[in-house]
């Protein structure tokens, strides 16, 4: 059985004392890829060069919307040049974020640095990651709105490979509205975590809506740790348990999930080829 992780953070400090290990552990556990997202240039770089060290590794660069702050000329500039690296599949994560930020003026710099990286993205031919996350954590707000309305304008402007699979919608929390939207944009569906968790069946109702072709999954860890380990350290390995559960909601073995997700995420990524 061969598993997929398109979304794991381990550049993170969490991992600094045993990441060769949790590696080995996820190799263990039948994961043959592992895509390591950048937040800002720091972050994009340490992820090219995890990259570099290991076979099932690989990056994504970009600007997290939290952490605009890092986000200018010189710096986009070396994330542009990073980009061309042959282990560098993705750009992101990248996209909007209303939890954290109130202020209308720093919501609009967000949008505008979305455009931009997406317009990088076109310009490189890669697919992205995108980040999405609504005011007090609602399943629907102005976040939603303002992504779908730049996602749409974008994607209408793809030709080829990329607008039949411009991105992923990364540890998606929306409704199943917004979800359909997405996948009408040809872009995946992210599932980590929380599908497992035992407050989540709405979550559950949603996912099992939608078509196993379009969905990826994701750790996002250290964060969003699974059942049985939530609350804990999150890893690469434990994107078995959410494979589990989706292989539960949609009535099939979970190496047929691991089969499926794998396949939709070498579609999207093409790991370097």
């Amino acid at each position: 059985m061969k598993l997929t992780d398109t979304h794991c953070h381990l550049d993170y400090h969490k991992f600094d004392s045993d990441r060769a290990d949790v590696i080995q552990r996820a190799k263990d556990a039948g994961l043959n890829r592992i895509l390591i997202p950048g937040l800002h240039h720091k972050s994009s770089k340490e992820a090219v060069k995890l990259a570099e060290s290991y076979p099932e590794v690989y990056a994504a660069v970009g600007f997290h919307p939290t952490d605009l702050d890092e986000f200018s000329e010189n710096a986009f500039k070396q994330v542009r040049e990073l980009a061309k690296h042959p282990k560098v599949v993705a750009i992101g994560e990248i996209g909007i974020d209303y939890y954290w930020v109130k202020e209308p003026d720093q919501r609009a710099f967000q949008r505008e640095a979305l455009k931009r990286q997406l317009q990088f993205a076109k310009e490189m031919n890669k697919p992205v990651v995108i980040h999405m996350r609504e005011e007090n954590d609602a399943w629907f707000g102005d976040a939603s709105t303002d992504l779908l309305e730049i996602l749409s304008e974008w994607q209408s402007g793809l030709t080829g490979a990329l607008a039949e699979r411009p991105g992923v919608l990364h540890s998606f929390n929306g409704t199943l509205e917004t979800a359909q939207k997405g996948l009408a944009l040809n872009f995946y569906i992210g599932i980590t975590g929380p599908v497992t968790y035992k407050n989540a069946e709405q979550k559950r109702e949603i996912i099992k809506q939608l078509p196993l072709d379009g969905i990826l999954i994701e750790t996002d860890a250290p964060f969003l740790a699974p059942m049985p380990f939530r609350g804990k350290r999150n890893e690469p390995a434990f994107v078995r348990h959410i494979a589990d559960k989706i292989a539960e909601i949609h009535s099939k073995s979970p190496a047929e999930i691991a089969n499926i997700t794998t396949a939709n995420a070498a579609r999207l990524f093409a790991w370097g080829d």
